[in-house]
């Protein structure tokens, strides 16, 4: 089956910010773009009611996904769009749509002047539970964005890209999710920057502050570690650019720090099929509500 870049859109903001990112990215990875529109049923005794009448069913399951797709066409030419309406939850409707698709995209409320994002219910069961890669892009995230502003500090998507950051446990450094950042790397031509955060262990905790060369030693072995983790995919990816940074402290406050420069944030959630409920990792709920730039959640066993 020929995969696609899926992006799913209400007709929000929000989630026309999403379209135009997923439309770069189907660009970037030549691939198709679909537009998945999901129509929720309402009860017939509210179907009837005259502000739901036939007019604004047509527009919601019909208009909408047309007029996106027709618009992405002209600003994104040579990409392929494609829509498909679908009628269910949302989030179990865009969970299933994300089975045929290299990555699901989904729109998100900024917070205002604190950045990050607003991820309701939908976005977050829907994270929870697909199983390929899902983009949160915020609004009004625009190309612009991701790129490096040009020699007199305009802002311009015609400059090279902003690096890609990951966010690694180099206690479980899943290859799905160094893979996705690497490729995700090479397709904008800009660095990855790998970030780990590390604490000591706790029986070491009290003693650290006042001892300078117990940290200094827990750092380079928390470095070497990295280091180790990420040196066969240097060696698969010699046109790839990596910084690695292993910092001591919060990995969420150390790869939400680095998300002020970048292009994209990837994380990973680990996938728990015995578990109930949505389990997607607290630094990666910590990095979806408080980094500005899109973020790539990638499931790994």
């Amino acid at each position: 089956m020929l995969r696609t870049v899926t992006v799913g859109l209400d007709g929000s903001r929000e989630s026309r910010a999403a379209a135009e990112w997923a439309a770069r990215e189907a660009r970037l990875r030549e691939l198709p773009l679909k537009i998945v529109h999901v129509w929720e049923p309402v009860p017939e005794p509210m179907a009837q009611a005259p502000p739901l009448g036939a007019e604004t069913h047509q527009h919601w399951t019909e208009r909408v996904p047309r007029e996106a797709a027709e618009g992405l066409r002209l600003r994104h030419p040579g990409v392929e769009v494609r829509t498909e309406q679908v009628s269910g939850r949302p989030a179990d409707a865009l969970a299933e749509a994300a089975r045929s698709a290299e990555l699901l995209v989904l729109g998100s409320r900024g917070l205002g002047g604190l950045g990050g994002f607003m991820v309701g219910s939908v976005g977050l069961s829907t994270l929870a539970h697909a199983d390929r890669p899902v983009v949160l892009v915020r609004a009004p995230e625009v190309a612009a964005d991701e790129h490096v502003p040009d020699p007199v500090g305009v802002p311009s998507a015609a400059t090279p890209f902003l690096p890609v950051v990951l966010g690694l446990d180099v206690g479980h450094p899943d290859e799905t999710l160094i893979e996705f950042a690497f490729e995700a790397a090479r397709r904008r031509g800009t660095t990855l920057r790998i970030v780990h955060g590390w604490n000591p262990p706790p029986y070491y905790a009290y003693g650290t502050p006042a001892n300078p060369a117990l940290h200094e030693a827990l750092a380079l072995t928390d470095a070497r570690a990295l280091a180790e983790a990420v040196g066969p995919w240097r060696q698969k990816n010699p046109d790839v650019e990596v910084v690695e940074e292993s910092r001591y402290g919060s990995a969420a406050v150390h790869v939400v720090d680095a998300a002020r420069e970048a292009s994209l944030v990837v994380v990973g959630r680990r996938i728990r099929r015995s578990s109930p409920g949505a389990h997607i990792g607290h630094v990666t709920h910590a990095v979806l509500h408080h980094c500005a730039a899109p973020v790539a959640v990638v499931p790994h066993g």
